[in-house]
């Protein structure tokens, strides 16, 4: 028996795999538990259109990935922080703080996709790595300044 699994089973299969399995398995467990559906042929149509859509969308996001990445490959962000006599910054430089900065520049990038080679702890230059797609990575360099 065909079926199309509607999530990841363990040792079965992923998301959108057709897989073969006992016809018992199938018509009383992964059915009508929602994990499956019939693998019958205007399902596998629905499912070769779905696929073509998402791979779609997915090289559209990709490509505006590499596009920012493009134009941020340059870009330096400067950073103001108060700071005392040796340059140690009271507070912290966090991730909202470089995404506020990138967005006055005209870049916009969630803060959630943004991390820290090493945790600014005083006034220099820093490396934030933004991870704009999971194949897209680029590094902006910043300056923690004192205010």
């Amino acid at each position: 028996m065909e079926i199309i699994l509607k999530q990841d089973i363990k040792a079965l299969g992923e998301k959108d795999d057709i897989v073969t399995v006992k016809p018992g398995f199938g018509r009383n467990y992964l059915i009508p538990q929602g994990f499956a559906e019939l693998a019958t042929p205007s399902a596998k149509k629905v499912l070769a259109e779905n696929l073509k859509q998402a791979a779609f969308k997915q090289d559209k996001i990709k490509k505006d990935a590499e596009a920012l990445a493009g134009s941020l490959a340059d870009v330096k962000l400067t950073i103001g922080a108060k700071a005392g006599e040796s340059g140690k910054i009271f507070g912290a430089v966090n991730t909202i703080m470089i995404a506020d900065a990138l967005k006055s520049k005209g870049f916009e990038v969630d803060r959630r996709r943004i991390t820290f080679e090493t945790e600014p702890k005083m006034i220099g230059e820093y490396i934030a790595n933004l991870n704009l797609h999971k194949e897209v990575k680029v590094k902006v360099a910043f300056e923690v300044v004192a205010e």
